[in-house]
């Protein structure tokens, strides 16, 4: 097998190795001169007082430092940005994105060879979200951190109401409602069990409504035998997965005829709504917990996992991940592999996700268990969460949010509504990997 430049430098500096069979470790070979490695510069879209303090929590302690130029960019502009540097020769060595970010840029990022860092050892090490990662001659990237999609559920509402647990299932939702969805003659809501209905007012309705498509089994975006990625929504090509039961089930809680209605486009956001205690549950990220606690000390909550189909379906629920990716422009590639790799590696992970109270990216950590009574259900979110190849996320909000109101106006079926959303779709994606 003819092996590369790159991957020969790359195994002459790097050792990658298993440690009880699942964690990867990159190490740099200290000539006992060199203290600190080489400048790297990377750009994502994670938050820098977080990414710096970890980098400096790191050096504290390394026999060789690392030296890191993190420049955080804004969610939406930064394909565009990332284009605009590498054009003028400016480029980062690095990116830290989301998986959302992943398709706009993979023609400009370079994979991880598998001689480097075996598809074994990958699939080993990583949660399955990781798996998106994982190219024909390579991974494309490194996942670093994990905020999975979970329920908070009011615990008084629920005591009021006479449920003792929060919902398991989607189905459980349906005795939810009547306990605790109040609504006076008119059909005026002033408590609600539950927020879903509307992309206006509701908080994640992209990651919920992508759940919920997940679950039914539908990958939303599909890589074909030539590798393009197009949409999978479209309920007349893909009638095994379809997606609209999963839209049904979205729109009936906005429905004043559902019994099950519980909704409108007049509360506010979702979030606000639980925070207030008028609505007993909220569909929100593992990472928002602080804040719920911060802005009402006096809220009686507590957390689970998204509830899940009773019978058939997958597993799943939204995970927003972050991994570090290799610039392909980068002269500076060997250097920036290392201190991604050491960035990511379980020695100093396990710190960063004690900061930020979230659940690992490795298998491992999870496999050892928690006894934190948040951090154990996170764990478990973590194990099941999904995410797909996107054009960008403020491109599939508006689609997405475009199909639930052409729904819930009446002016489409829900078959039409995603046969239709699936074509745009389908325009856009075709449009982010022609860049």
């Amino acid at each position: 097998m003819k092996i590369s430049k790159f991957q020969l430098i790359i195994l002459g500096i790097f050792v990658v190795f298993i440690v009880a069979g699942v964690a990867v470790f990159a190490t740099y070979k200290n000539n006992g001169t060199l203290n600190q490695l080489p400048t790297v510069t990377i750009w994502g879209t994670f938050p820098k007082s977080v990414f710096d303090q970890y980098v400096s929590n790191i050096n504290s302690t390394a026999a060789v430092r690392l030296s890191v130029s993190y420049v955080q960019e804004p969610a939406d502009s930064f394909t565009q940005d990332f284009i605009a540097a590498l054009a003028r020769g400016q480029g980062p060595d690095a990116i830290l994105v989301g998986t959302d970010q992943l398709l706009p840029n993979e023609d400009k990022l370079t994979p991880i060879p598998y001689s480097v860092l075996p598809q074994r050892t990958f699939l080993d090490t990583y949660i399955q979200e990781g798996d998106i990662y994982v190219g024909p001659d390579g991974s494309w990237g490194i996942p670093f951190v994990i905020d999975p999609l979970v329920m908070y559920w009011n615990r008084e509402m629920f005591n009021a109401g006479g449920i003792a647990r929060p919902p398991v299932y989607w189905s459980d939702f349906d005795a939810a409602t009547k306990a605790m969805t109040v609504k006076s003659k008119d059909g005026t809501v002033s408590k609600s069990a539950i927020a879903m209905g509307d992309f206006s007012n509701v908080d994640n309705a992209r990651e919920l409504l992508g759940s919920l498509f997940m679950q039914s089994g539908n990958p939303i975006t599909a890589i074909g035998s030539d590798g393009t990625v197009s949409s999978a929504l479209d309920p007349g090509r893909n009638t095994a997965q379809s997606p609209v039961p999963a839209l049904q089930f979205f729109t009936k809680f906005i429905n004043p005829a559902d019994p099950d209605y519980s909704w409108n486009k007049s509360w506010p956001d979702s979030k606000t709504a639980f925070l207030a205690g008028n609505l007993a549950t909220y569909f929100g990220f593992a990472s928002e917990i602080s804040d719920i606690r911060a802005k009402n000390p006096n809220l009686d909550f507590d957390v689970t996992t998204l509830p899940q189909l009773k019978s058939g379906g997958v597993a799943a629920t939204y995970g927003r991940m972050y991994g570090f990716s290799l610039v392909k422009a980068s002269s500076n590639t060997n250097t920036a592999y290392q201190v991604a790799a050491t960035l990511a590696s379980p020695q100093y992970l396990s710190d960063l996700e004690k900061t930020m109270y979230l659940p690992s990216v490795l298998r491992s950590s999870i496999a050892a268990g928690s006894s934190d009574p948040y951090i154990s259900i996170f764990d478990k979110a973590a194990l099941v969460a999904s995410a797909w190849l996107d054009a960008g996320p403020s491109q599939s909000t508006q689609i997405f949010g475009s199909m639930i109101q052409a729904v819930t106006s009446g002016q489409k079926t829900p078959y039409q509504a995603a046969r239709d959303a699936s074509s745009q779709y389908d325009v856009i994606l075709q449009a982010a990997q022609n860049k």
